[in-house]
């Protein structure tokens, strides 16, 4: 890189991570000012608050933020280069407005990079501590202290089914399963209990009864308990906010290819976990170009008209991400064009932008 070229990387990065670091102080103050009551009705201990609570907080706020984040940091210093003429000597001595984006790609890149490590391993480590923190001493109501009327296939040839299950105490009621040998059913089993042993890590059936059938030939067993393993978790029944966010992404693969089997009605938001972690980050590079074509042209009355525009259009990002995840959620719409939708919006506008940006 040449001289110039360093000048703007280093001022993207140092104006990023100050803007980080600004961002971090304000978004703490307003969430203890919010959640102050609730540490102190539940009481939580000030060690979890800060190794638990904020740990898990921070990470996933900024990096959810952090492609924003960047946005205003790239117009904030741009504007700034504009405001003092740093970029008519640049483009007037011959660089062209393209190669002017040199550094702004790789500074970029950075970002992306840390964002997308971020999202596939980090995250859902922090994310981990912040839930189970929420769970117990913020909203410890959030979770679902039971699920009803539960179906879930459990390989292609054994179905399940669950009228009760306590989230709490892992015991679940009236159990019915049932295996299949293409569309002629081989074996059903009825049990009035059912209770997960975290110690052997087994399913124990209580007063079971089990029809097994070979053409027309049926028996029946009964019996007071089997211990048996089973192609399930108690986890597999616990429903709140964001459980998908603290899954690893080992782990919300292993559980998007159970899903396609069992079809509990859970795979548009596993997807969209999925394809969020990894296309999310992209929104850097289309970020930063915008931002340099809104702020490479001083303006009368400074920066100011540059961050305005700048910080609306945050806002309609992320109002646009918002709807986005509601049609795929409940209008069934495709997660990965969902994903996609506020992106392939963004680089439109960036293109246009950057074809009318003065050179």
């Amino acid at each position: 890189m040449k001289i110039i070229d360093r000048y703007i990387f280093w001022k993207y990065l140092n104006t990023f991570i100050f803007t980080m670091a600004i961002f971090t102080i304000v978004m703490v103050i307003f969430d203890i000012s919010e959640r102050f009551d609730d540490f102190l009705e539940h009481k939580a201990p000030l060690s979890k608050i800060v190794f638990e609570y904020y740990a898990g907080m921070i990470p996933f706020f900024l990096n959810m933020l952090s492609p924003l984040i960047n946005f205003v940091a790239v117009i904030f210093f741009t504007s700034k280069m504009a405001d003092k003429t740093e970029i008519v000597p640049i483009l007037s001595g011959g660089m062209s407005f393209y190669r002017m984006l040199r550094p702004y790609f790789y500074a970029s890149c950075i970002v992306f990079l840390v964002t997308l490590v971020f999202n596939i391993y980090i995250i859902p480590e922090t994310n981990k501590l912040k839930v189970g923190f929420e769970n117990v001493y913020v909203k410890p109501d959030r979770v679902a202290s039971s699920t009803v009327s539960t179906h879930m296939q459990l390989d292609s040839n054994t179905y399940v089914y669950i009228d009760y299950f306590d989230n709490k105490t892992a015991v679940g009621s009236s159990f019915r399963l049932e295996k299949f040998d293409g569309l002629e059913m081989t074996e059903k089993l009825w049990a009035d209990r059912i209770a997960w042993d975290s110690v052997a890590r087994t399913w124990s059936i209580e007063n079971y009864s089990i029809r097994k059938i070979d053409g027309l030939k049926e028996t029946m067993t009964y019996g007071e308990r089997i211990d048996t393993l089973l192609d399930m978790r108690p986890r597999d029944f616990e429903v709140y906010d964001n459980i998908f966010t603290t899954m690893t992404t080992p782990e919300l693969e292993e559980r998007i290819a159970k899903e396609k089997l069992r079809g509990t009605g859970m795979m548009n938001e596993l997807l969209l976990e999925k394809y969020k972690r990894y296309i999310n980050p992209f929104s850097t590079f289309i970020l930063t170009m915008m931002a340099v074509a809104l702020s490479s042209k001083k303006v009368r009355g400074g920066i100011g008209l540059s961050l305005g525009i700048g910080i609306a259009l945050s806002f309609t990002y992320i109002v646009l991400i918002q709807f986005a995840n509601m049609f795929s959620i409940k209008g069934g719409m495709s997660p990965v064009i969902a994903v996609l939708i506020p992106n392939v919006i963004f680089v439109v506008v960036t293109s246009i932008l950057i074809y009318k940006a003065p050179k």
